[in-house]
C-alpha cells in the first residue's frame, strides 16, 4: 500500500482557483464568438475542410454566466492520459469529476488505463470522489498511467466506438499534446459523420511548451517543469561559483521546440544558450556553433573564469543543417533497409554500410563525428528505423569539438585557461513534478470547463483558459476552440496529413529578444539567477508566480 508523505497530505487541502464563469456549472452558458481565422493558407484551409467536413467551421465559444439555473441530465465522460506525463494532470480529472458531480451527482466518469490503448483493450476503472482525493494537487499520471498509442486506422475507430458506446460514454476527453489532440479532431469527425452520440473534447498537455498558439498562451505542466529545471540549475550554478572550476552543459527535454530552454534560460542566466530555431534560420554550420562557443570560452579565461553554465535543447543537432542531413539521409538508408540492417552485428559493420550509402556531404559529416556519436546514430532507432534524437548525448559531442578547437588555440598561445566539464541532462526529472499553484489552479479549471463544453454539447473543441498572465483568478476567461481551426497540413512519411502544428521559437517574438537583449552580458559575467524550490504557501509573488514567457509576451517586465 503507498503511504501519502506530509506534503502530499498538506497538499491535498489546497482549493484551486478558477474563472468566475466556471464557478457554478449549471449556470454557466456557451456564448458563441466569432473565430480567428487561421494563418494557413487558403490551399492548406481547403484542405482541411475536405477532411473535417463534420466538425469544421464551427463557432469559438466563450462560458459566461446565466443566472438562469438548469436542471442536468446525468451524463458519463471518459478521460485519457495520452503521451508523457505533464504535472497537473490529475487535476484536470479532478475538476472534471467534481464539476460533474456537481451538477448531477448521477453521473458517471470513467478512466481508460495506458493512455488510448486502454480504450481499444477496453481496461478502465470508473472514478468516483474517494479515488481521486489521493491525487488532488499531485504530480505524475499515475492514477491512470499513460501511452502513446493513437487511434488512427478505421478499425481502431470503430473498435473505439463500440467500447465507449458500449459503455454509454458520452463525451471521451483525450488529455495530450499537439499529436493527441489531432487525434482527437480525427476522432470527433469519425463519431460525428458515424452518427455516434460520443463526443470527443481535448486538453493542452506538454512540458515542452510547443502547443501554443493564437488560442492556447501555455499548456499545462510547462511552468512547474521549468521552474523545477530551473532551481536545480540555480543549484549547478551555485556549486560552479563555489569551485569555480567546471563547465556545466545541460541538456533540456524540447526535441521540437527550444522553448522550454529558452524560459529555463530566463528563469537562471547561464553563460551560453544554444536554440535550435535560431541556428536553422541562421544557417549555422556546427563549426560556427561551436565556434561562438569557443569564442565565450576564450573570454571567461581571459577574465580569470573557467566555468560556466551551458544550456543545450534535447533536438539541436536536428536543427543544424548538415546534421539534419546526415540524420534524413541515415533515416531513409536504413528505413528502407531495416531487415537488412538489423541483420549486421557490429558497429564497424553498420557503419561501413550507412557510409557507402550516403551522400558524399552526409558522409564527410558522419566520418568527422565522434565514434559515441556515431554509434548513437547507428545503434539507438526506434521500431522504424530512425535516429531517436533525445538519446544522442548533444552535449559530449560539442564538448569533444570544443575541446578539440581549444586544444588547437593553446598551441597557438591563444588560451591558457583549464576547461573541464561536467553533463547533465534534465527532463524526466520535470514531468512529474507537484504541480505550481499556477499549473495546479489552470488544469484544475481546464477540468471544470471541460464539463462546462460537455454540458454545451459540443464535439472537436479544446478547453482553453486565457488571460492566464493574471494572477487573480477571476480574471482568468474560459473558450472552447474548435481543434478544426487549429490544423495545418504537413508531410507525414511522403503523405499530406493534417495537424495541429508545433509552435517553434520565434526570434522575433518578445522572449527570444529578452534573452537576445541579455546574452553578451550574461556570457562574459557571472550573473546566474537562484530559482528557489517552488513555493506552495506563502506570498503571493512567491507561491503564485507567473511564467516568464507569459509576462513578457503581454508586456510586463521580468526581474
Amino acid at each position: 500500500m503507498i503511504t501519502s508523505t506530509a506534503f502530499e497530505k498538506f497538499r491535498r487541502s489546497y482549493q484551486p482557483r478558477y474563472p468566475k464563469s466556471l464557478r457554478s456549472l449549471s449556470n454557466t452558458e456557451a456564448q458563441e464568438i466569432a473565430v480567428m481565422e487561421s494563418s494557413i493558407d487558403a490551399e492548406q484551409k481547403e484542405m482541411i475542410k475536405k477532411l473535417f467536413p463534420a466538425t469544421y467551421g464551427q463557432p469559438a465559444l466563450k462560458m459566461v454566466v446565466n443566472e438562469g439555473k438548469k436542471e442536468e441530465k446525468a451524463m458519463t465522460i471518459a478521460v485519457v492520459l495520452s503521451g508523457g506525463p505533464a504535472p497537473g494532470g490529475h487535476n484536470v480529472i479532478c475538476g472534471i469529476c467534481d464539476g460533474l458531480f456537481s451538477v448531477n451527482a448521477s453521473s458517471k466518469v470513467y478512466g481508460f488505463l495506458g493512455g488510448a490503448s486502454g480504450i481499444l483493450d477496453d481496461k478502465c476503472i470508473e472514478l468516483n470522489l474517494d479515488i481521486i482525493e489521493r491525487y488532488r494537487n499531485t504530480g505524475g499520471f499515475d492514477l491512470l498511467g499513460s501511452g502513446r498509442t493513437k487511434i488512427e486506422t478505421p478499425e481502431q475507430c470503430e473498435r473505439c466506438q463500440k467500447v465507449l458506446e458500449d459503455k454509454g460514454v458520452d463525451v471521451l476527453v483525450i488529455i495530450g499534446g499537439d499529436d493527441s489532440n489531432t487525434n482527437a479532431a480525427l476522432l470527433a469527425e469519425y463519431f460525428k459523420e458515424k452518427n455516434s452520440k460520443v463526443r470527443v473534447l481535448g486538453v493542452p498537455k506538454t512540458i515542452d511548451g510547443d502547443l501554443k498558439n493564437d488560442y492556447v498562451e501555455i499548456s499545462f505542466g510547462f511552468y512547474t517543469a521549468t521552474r523545477l529545471y530551473a532551481e536545480l540549475i540555480g543549484n549547478i550554478g551555485r556549486d560552479a561559483l563555489s569551485t569555480r572550476k567546471y563547465y556545466h552543459f545541460i541538456r533540456l527535454m524540447g526535441r521540437s521546440a527550444s522553448r522550454l530552454t529558452l524560459e529555463v534560460a530566463l528563469l537562471t542566466r547561464p553563460n551560453i544558450t544554444l536554440i535550435s530555431e535560431e541556428i536553422q534560420s541562421m544557417k549555422k554550420t556546427l563549426a560556427e556553433v561551436i565556434d561562438e562557443m569557443v569564442k565565450v570560452i576564450v573570454d571567461r579565461a581571459d577574465k580569470g573564469f573557467d566555468f560556466g553554465l551551458v544550456l543545450i535543447p534535447e533536438g539541436l543537432i536536428e536543427f543544424i543543417p548538415e546534421m539534419k542531413l546526415l540524420i534524413q539521409e541515415l533515416n531513409k538508408v536504413l528505413g528502407e533497409n531495416k531487415e537488412f540492417f538489423d541483420t549486421l552485428s557490429s558497429f564497424t559493420e553498420r557503419s561501413e554500410y550507412a557510409n557507402r550509402h550516403l551522400s558524399k556531404d552526409a558522409s564527410y559529416v558522419f566520418s568527422n563525428l565522434p565514434v559515441d556519436i556515431q554509434r548513437q546514430l547507428l545503434m539507438d532507432r526506434d521500431p522504424h528505423g530512425n535516429v531517436q534524437v533525445s538519446k544522442i548525448e548533444t552535449e559530449k559531442l560539442l564538448i569533444d569539438l570544443i575541446e578539440a578547437k581549444l586544444k588547437e588555440l593553446r598551441a597557438k598561445g591563444r588560451y591558457k585557461g583549464k576547461f573541464s566539464c561536467q553533463t547533465h541532462f534534465l527532463g524526466y526529472e520535470g514531468r512529474c513534478a507537484a504541480p505550481t499553484n499556477f499549473d495546479a489552479d489552470y488544469t484544475y479549471s481546464l477540468g471544470l470547463n471541460v464539463v462546462a463544453l460537455s454540458l454545451a454539447g459540443v464535439t472537436g473543441y479544446m478547453s482553453v483558459i486565457k488571460n492566464l498572465v493574471k494572477t487573480n483568478r477571476d480574471e482568468w476567461e474560459a473558450y472552447g476552440i474548435p481543434l478544426s481551426a487549429m490544423m495545418n497540413m504537413e508531410v507525414r512519411n511522403g503523405k499530406q496529413v493534417p495537424v495541429i502544428k508545433k509552435s517553434l521559437v520565434s526570434l522575433e517574438e518578445k522572449p527570444f529578444q529578452e534573452l537576445l537583449r541579455h546574452r553578451q552580458n550574461w556570457a562574459q559575467n557571472n550573473l546566474y539567477r537562484f530559482a528557489e524550490p517552488i513555493q506552495y504557501l506563502g506570498d503571493g509573488s512567491v507561491c503564485d508566480s507567473v511564467s516568464p514567457t507569459l509576462l513578457l509576451e503581454n508586456d510586463l517586465m521580468i526581474e
